[in-house]
């Protein structure tokens, strides 16, 4: 969370242009999750609270992108960026070509998502996916093993284009790893030449030749490290880890990212892992590009994902209900 709302202050440090609307953002509440804390005090003319509406919130940032500002859209939870969804598909991410390119639009639109707080069905889910095959549109989702404050203030000030930037809760409560805690990883990053969202490969340093890739984006990849580690000490299973920051869309000619693929290369085994609901998600669309790519010499692929169900508010049933480090231990077990 602090490294979000040290982004913000930077990028209106930076560029008057960068304007904050959202709900409830104003001191001392400083936005549900306190990621926009100070920032109305800092800035009373360019953080602007709304009423509940956030199509209205998406459609004023729209108009505003327009007219060369560089609008930063706070959803109070990313249950409901359903509302949003008419702004988003049929206007910000259609201006550009309609108007053969003679606008931009620079609109982020920060997103809280996911559960294991026990916020119940309509406050807990992982939807991302839903913008996943927006043209137009990219979608980030920044994780421990990069900076998120970089890469927030990177889709502010950068990106010409609507951002759809998800925020894991669960993430609010970690500080970025240093490489004091990852000096039992080799860690290799690389950022493709079409955007600044770094994708990061983790493997046990020292350990034995991989033979499975795991791949988890947002606080899932924090899981997946987990995992990593016990079946690397428990089970003698060696994976890596790839944890890609940006999920929409693919390479420029919708390949696969270069370490993933790589990785995939090497091991010849897949487990993709993700919060949302299993069916048509993320996982499913890298499974099948890995398998386009590979071929036969793709030996096995699986999904973690959550039940298809609504998510519950009772704490137990909700960790029954959202994939936890068990089951990628498990699915990785019976994988290998």
């Amino acid at each position: 969370m602090e490294r979000l709302n040290q982004a913000l202050y930077s990028a209106f440090e930076q560029d008057a242009r960068v304007h904050l609307i959202g709900e409830d953002l104003l001191d001392p509440y400083g936005g549900a999750f306190k990621v926009s804390k100070g920032l109305s005090s800092a800035y009373p003319e360019r953080v602007l609270t709304s009423p509940v509406s956030e199509a209205a919130i998406s459609g004023v940032a729209g108009g505003m992108a327009l007219r060369g500002l560089l609008p930063v859209v706070e959803i109070m939870f990313g249950d409901f960026s359903t509302l949003i969804a008419d702004q988003v598909i049929n206007s910000l991410t259609k201006f550009r070509a309609m108007y053969n390119g003679a606008v931009d639009v620079p609109v982020v639109i920060r997103a809280p998502m996911g559960g294991r707080r026990g916020y119940g069905p309509t406050h807990s889910q992982t939807l991302e996916k839903l913008f996943l095959g927006v043209p137009g549109l990219r979608v980030l989702a920044p994780n421990t093993l990069s900076d998120p404050g970089q890469l927030l203030l990177d889709a502010i000030l950068r990106d010409p284009g609507p951002v759809f930037f998800v925020e894991n809760k669960l993430l609010y409560l970690k500080e970025v790893l240093g490489q004091e805690a990852l000096a039992e990883y080799q860690v290799e990053q690389n950022t493709p030449t079409d955007s600044y969202a770094a994708t990061t490969r983790l493997q046990i340093q020292g350990a034995p030749k991989p033979t499975l890739t795991l791949v988890a984006y947002g606080y899932m990849a924090e899981l997946a490290r987990e995992a990593q580690q016990r079946l690397a000490f428990e089970h003698e299973i060696f994976c890596e880890l790839v944890a890609p920051s940006q999920l929409a869309p693919f390479g420029a000619d919708g390949a696969l990212d270069p370490l993933l693929l790589a990785s995939i290369q090497r091991t010849r085994h897949l487990l993709t892992i993700e919060e949302g609901s299993y069916s048509l998600g993320w996982g499913a669309e890298v499974a099948a590009r890995a398998a386009q790519a590979l071929g036969p010499a793709l030996q096995a692929v699986q999904r973690v994902a959550a039940a298809e169900a609504p998510i519950p508010a009772s704490v137990p049933l909700e960790r029954a209900n959202l994939p936890g480090v068990d089951d990628i231990v498990a699915a990785a077990r019976k994988m290998v």
